[in-house]
């Protein structure tokens, strides 16, 4: 399994070693020894999600707050999605900055969002299937959310769909009242970087 960091420090894209045959194919997803080597700790493995998403559905910008925030391990085994992850951590120089790995059912790449990121996807294709191993249980109290269409932000998000068709975005009600980058950050929502800093560094003790 290879691991890159992103331009979004604390973040990592994760691919696979593929064994194929006329059977099918065999990979390891996840490898904690080779997870720890990259990142630094292990992954407190607490909860795992699964979400379906028809073609253009975009889920995001999530992330909760810190501590514990929730750390996230990101594969998609069917279908295709555009995962973006953002630094929205305040006083980060990379406060703003994103970026993206396409996560699909070719090259079964996975992505890690480290604790006080935020984390989006769009579905590039009906049945686009993610599945999230989760460091912490979900906690409404501490679930926030960013427009994943705010201008500050400037996400690329995809205009067509696997199959080349025009790409129509479709956003729950919840992310499209979702406030600003810059208003969260005024709302004292978003995660404070030294604090994160701080929190990420207890977990490698």
């Amino acid at each position: 399994m290879e691991f890159r960091k992103l331009k979004v420090p604390d973040a990592w894209e994760m691919t696979p070693k593929q064994f194929g045959d006329s059977r099918g194919v065999f990979l390891e997803a996840f490898k904690e020894e080779a997870f720890v080597e990259a990142v630094g700790h292990p992954l407190d493995l607490k909860q795992v999600n699964s979400s379906v998403s028809a073609a253009g559905v975009v889920r995001g910008i999530h992330f909760a707050d810190v501590p514990p925030s929730q750390a996230e391990y990101v594969m998609c085994p069917s279908s295709a999605v555009l995962d973006v992850v953002v630094d929205i951590r305040v006083g980060s120089p990379t406060f703003g900055q994103w970026d993206t790995v396409l996560l699909d059912d070719a090259d079964r790449r996975a992505i890690y969002i480290s604790e006080g990121l935020g984390h989006a996807f769009c579905s590039r294709q009906d049945g686009s299937t993610v599945v999230y191993l989760c460091s912490a249980p979900y906690a409404p109290g501490r679930e926030h959310g960013v427009n994943p269409l705010d201008e500050a932000v400037g996400i690329q998000w995809p205009d067509t769909g696997r199959d080349g068709r025009p790409l129509e975005l479709l956003l729950s009600e919840k992310d499209t009242d979702a406030p600003g980058l810059h208003e969260a950050a005024e709302q004292g929502l978003l995660p404070s970087y030294n604090a994160v800093r701080e929190y990420v560094s207890s977990l490698s003790r």
